[in-house]
Parts: C-alpha cells; structure tokens; sequence
C-alpha cells in the first residue's frame, strides 16, 4: 500500500466522502429497493422499512466499499491488480470491481467459506487461495501476496475508502425514508457499521443507531463494555460473513461514539427469523443479513423505536445449507 493510501488511514470519514462515494459507484452498485411488510410490522411492533442489499450487485452490500476503493486506487498503481481477503462477499466484491476496470485480483478465502461465495469469486475471475481459518492468518497471507506482486491490498471494512462505500447503503436509506428515527446494523468487521452511522449520524443527529452481533461472534459487543478492542476465538457462527475476531482499528471508535447499544442474537433465532422472512416476505437472506432482522423479531431492542430502517446485509446462501434452516 503506497505511503498516499496510508495517509488516509489518519484522516476521518465525513458525509461528503459517502456522497462523493455514491457518484463514484453509480456506474457499478445498484440502488437497491426498500420493502415494508405489514406482518413483520406487527410483531416487531414498530413500522420496519428493510434496504435490500441481498438484491445488490455480487449479492450484498461489498460492492459498494470494494468499488469505491478500487476506483481511488491511483491510475499508476491500478494496473498492478489487488489483492483481498474475506469469507466470501468481500470477495466477489473485489473481483467484481477489479474485472470492471480490467485488473487482476487475487482473493485470500477461508477452505470452509460457502462454495457458492467460493465458486462465485472464480467465477467473477479472480484467482481465490485458500486457507485454514482456524489455523492461518488471511492478513498475513493476503500482506505477502501483495507485497510480492505490488498489488494494492483493499481490506474488507478497516479502511476510509472501504467505510465511505458503505455508508452509501445508509445514505440511499435515509434518502427513501428521510424521517426514520432509528437504524438497526450488523456488525463483523464495522464497515457497514461505520460507514452508516457516519451518514445516519450527519443527517438525523437524533437517530438512534443499534448494533446488532451473532451471540458467538460478540467481540465489539465485548468491545464496547471494555471501551478497547478485544478480540475473541474464531467463531462459529451460521453467519459466516459476521466471522470476525475483532473490531477495526477505524471502525471501532467510530461505533462507540454513535451507537446506542448492541445486542446479541443466537444462531436458532437467525434461523428463526430466515424462515418468516423467506416464507412470508418472499426474500432470501443468507444469515448474516438477517441479524438485524433478527434482532427486530426476537424483541432484542427496546420499546419506542418508531420508524425502524435495517439494512439486510446480503442474500448469499447455499442450497446446503438452506436445507438445514428448516429442520
């Protein structure tokens, strides 16, 4: 990473960063829709409005950061390709934006992710190494790589370009509801997170913004009572894409200042909750899209939320794995 990239690590993400982010990437990411459901209202207990980034290009939100940090990488750097790594979406994500502007990506990705994630990032061109998670470093693996090939590292949420992409989910949210009182987020890494209060934040100073965590992937939970990063095991929660042992350097103090709270959801509420929405909502959430939700459905949150946005991460699931959700 060139010492101007590093730079920007230094630098705080403002309103007018997400917005210049969402011209960057109107070419690529798509402006997903949102939806209502009058039943899901009812036992949430609050008006519910869910941005569909499971109708997103690649799948899920990652297209925005991974696009926008693609597309501000410098013209004389471009051309050596990136490198990245991720369980899955983040993956596509970057071989998506580096095919549109006709780089090489190599994509560092755990031996167990979902094969569809893994098919899909081959499928989309990239060259995918794969690695033991319980026993390798993707960081390592992916530094090497780079370094090796001068290729640029796009880092899947701990990086400004990466948090202002993000934040245009939220943004087009609060653009198609501009009276939403609270914001409901999963957190793995915080990009998403980050990037969304940053907006939600700018826009709606009183908008209450929650957090929401697989119970066996709490580390920015346990983070936030902590008031430090602390990082847990690997864990081993259905939702793959919320994996993430620890909090961004850049994305944690950002969720401290502005988020509310953060709770916690188990893996049987997930599926509870992936059974409604695929059933009477008619839209398939893979499991880390539909935390939020989750939290929503199982009255995690408090009472009085008013207009509830939330957004729904992403739709990548395995028929394997869909199968399971029913027993």
């Amino acid at each position: 990473m060139s010492h101007s990239v590093d730079r920007l690590l230094t630098r705080a993400v403002l309103l007018s960063d997400i917005q210049a982010a969402a011209e960057r990437i109107r070419p690529i990411a798509h402006r997903t829709p949102v939806l209502t459901s009058r039943s899901f209202d009812e036992i949430a207990g609050t008006n519910v409005f869910f941005k569909c980034e499971n109708f997103q290009r690649g799948g899920a939100f990652k297209i925005r950061g991974a696009s926008n940090f693609v597309y501000s990488i410098p013209k004389d750097q471009l051309s050596r390709g990136v490198v990245s790594y991720s369980s899955g979406n983040h993956a596509q994500a970057v071989a998506i934006a580096a095919a549109s502007v006709g780089i090489p990506a190599t994509i560092v990705m755990p031996a167990d992710a979902p094969k569809s994630k893994l098919e899909a990032t081959r499928g989309y061109g990239a060259k995918v190494v794969t690695y033991d998670r319980m026993l390798g470093s993707r960081e390592s693996i992916g530094t090497q790589i780079a370094q090796e090939t001068g290729a640029t590292l796009v880092p899947p949420y701990d990086h400004p370009w990466i948090i202002a992409g993000q934040g245009t989910a939220a943004l087009e949210l609060l653009e198609e509801v501009p009276d939403l009182d609270t914001l409901v987020v999963c957190i793995g890494g915080g990009g998403l997170m980050s990037g969304s209060c940053i907006a939600a934040k700018t826009l709606r100073p009183d908008i209450r913004i929650f957090g929401v965590e697989p119970a066996d992937a709490n580390d920015t939970y346990l983070s936030r009572k902590a008031g430090e990063r602390v990082e847990v095991p690997m864990p081993q929660t259905i939702a793959d894409g919320l994996r993430s042992t620890k909090p961004g350097a850049i994305t944690f103090p950002i969720i401290q200042k502005h988020v509310e709270d953060i709770v916690l959801v188990s893996d049987r509420e997930i599926r509870e909750t992936m059974r409604y929405v695929i059933t009477r909502m008619k839209m398939l959430v893979e499991p880390s899209g539909a935390v939020p939700a989750t939290a929503l459905f199982h009255h995690k949150l408090p009472a009085g939320l008013g207009k509830t946005g939330l957004i729904v991460s992403g739709g990548n699931v395995d028929l394997e794995f869909f199968q399971t959700i029913w027993d």
